[in-house]
């Protein structure tokens, strides 16, 4: 009897978008991308299939591929597909596409729209589809149900089910609910993997992992889950097995405590201002307590992407689900919220709140840099307070125009170079600290402008080098430059 496959929830098969890490490529990726410097247990050769081709799929497909495994990748979308067998990426990070073309033309990486294909040979499944928030902010789990409603009818043999999607408490239990009502629980384990993959570095982060983190009880499962990532840990890094609550609640806890830390910075930043204190120099002073670190101590203008704001959410949808007033969380996403609005209020203030005509030149539309990635992006909130507010907007970014011209159209205007989007414009706002936006030609900008006056959410410069510039310069927990 031929397998029904649910087509219509497997369309949702789209995915988080395009991203990059800081720095070169080519010095970073040095040591994770040549095939000859990672050495291979004999027995390492899996059967893999990965269900979604958007980020996180596409990464942890072609990244299985490059350590031996033979990988198939399946999508509903056929033009996707398509595009994928002629090598084309449909998302943007840097090291992708070397692996990428290396692993398709050894024929380790495949592409299919049958998901019956896809499954029949494979070991070990992953499930890296979208997990949107709803209104409530609770993660939308139809996808991962539909299809395991699909493998449901598919599946002959042992496989392991992975969630690799960031996902709920008790996702795991209901997949492996509905895989049981067609299914002998003999052929299958529901295992919990949580990706930890920061956009621009993913490819870096998947080979060489801090840590695996792999919630499952069965013995089975935990083997071919240990052989699959051996080959990452050669360098001692740990693999974590626990019970799949624990997996799937460790993600959220990570993610949320990362964007805590960035709303607590904020908070200290605004401090600063009131009381004539500088951010720079408390966060070297914070940071260099071993307890602290130093990172996520940069204060700006909010925290956006694809994780940290849905992922938040999600965690204190879960704790007011089961009865937790996540006090904590609550207070992490009122700040978020708040300091996304900073910088419009310094452009206000100076411009006396007459705003109407002003041409404002942004750089910077990306909600990190070395991404294409715009959801949750502090700058297309600021955008959308300076429209309201009469302004005229020239933005550049690198990679990121695209996506914001799908959106806004001609209501903004686009530059082909960072220096063009200032010709003419009033003020420059800063939104995304990319690193071409860290050395320029400060001549020229004051040249360009028709007050010499820039807006840092990003605390790109320093600020004495304004002074000495001559450049009024509203930072984010910084003293203000007045300027000449």
């Amino acid at each position: 009897m031929r397998a029904k496959i649910n087509h219509g929830l497997l369309s949702g098969i789209e995915a988080m978008m395009e991203r990059r890490p800081e720095g070169h490529l080519t010095d970073r990726l040095k040591p994770v991308l040549p095939a000859s410097s990672i050495q291979y247990p004999a027995s390492s050769n899996m059967n893999i299939a990965v269900i979604g081709t958007g980020y996180v799929g596409l990464v942890t497909g072609t990244c299985f591929a490059e350590t031996g495994n033979d990988v198939i990748c399946v999508d509903i979308n056929e033009q996707k597909v398509n595009n994928l067998r002629n090598g084309v990426i449909p998302i943007f990070e840097p090291g992708l596409d070397v692996l990428f073309e290396r692993n398709t033309k050894e024929g380790r990486l495949k592409f299919t729209t049958n998901l019956k294909e896809a499954v029949e040979k494979a070991q070990i499944i992953f499930l890296a589809l979208p997990t949107p928030p709803g209104e409530d902010g609770s993660a939308d789990l139809s996808y991962i149900l539909g299809v395991a409603r699909d493998l449901s009818h598919i599946i002959t043999d042992y496989k392991v089910i992975v969630d690799k999607s960031t996902v709920p408490v008790g996702t795991a239990e209901k997949v492996s609910d509905i895989l049981a009502e067609n299914l002998s629980k003999k052929l299958f384990d529901v295992v919990s993997n949580p990706e930890f993959l920061r956009e621009g570095v993913a490819v870096e982060d998947f080979m060489k992992p801090d840590r695996v983190v792999v919630g499952t009880r069965s013995e089975r499962a935990k083997k071919l889950m240990k052989q699959l990532y051996e080959p990452f840990v050669r360098q001692g890094n740990p693999i974590f097995f626990m019970d799949v609550r624990s997996a799937e609640l460790t993600k959220y806890a990570a993610n949320s405590y990362l964007a805590m830390r960035i709303s607590f910075m904020n908070e200290i930043a605004n401090l600063c201002e009131k009381t004539g204190a500088n951010v720079d120099q408390v966060r070297i002073g914070m940071g260099s307590d071993s307890r602290i670190g130093k990172r996520f101590l940069f204060p700006g203008i909010g925290y956006g992407g694809s994780c940290f704001p849905k992922d938040v959410q999600a965690l204190a949808k879960t704790a007011s689900d089961h009865s937790y007033d996540f006090k904590i969380l609550k207070s992490v996403m009122k700040v978020n919220g708040i300091q996304k609005g900073v910088l419009t209020k310094k452009i206000k203030k100076y411009f006396k709140n007459e705003l109407s005509g002003k041409t404002i030149a942004v750089w910077g539309l990306a909600f990190k840099p070395n991404t294409d990635d715009i959801r949750e992006a502090p700058a297309l909130i600021i955008i959308d307070e300076l429209l309201n507010l009469g302004a005229k907007v020239r933005a550049f970014d690198p990679e990121a125009m695209p996506n914001v011209k799908s959106i806004y159209g001609d209501r903004i205007a686009f530059s082909k170079t960072m220096y063009e989007a200032l010709q003419g414009a009033d003020c420059l706002a800063i939104m995304t600290e990319w690193s071409e936006f860290r050395n320029p030609d400060f001549d020229r900008i004051a040249a360009s402008l028709n007050n010499k006056v820039i807006f840092d959410g990003r605390n790109v410069y320093d600020v004495d080098t304004m002074k000495e510039n001559g450049f009024a310069y509203h930072s984010i927990g910084r003293p203000k430059v007045r300027g000449k």
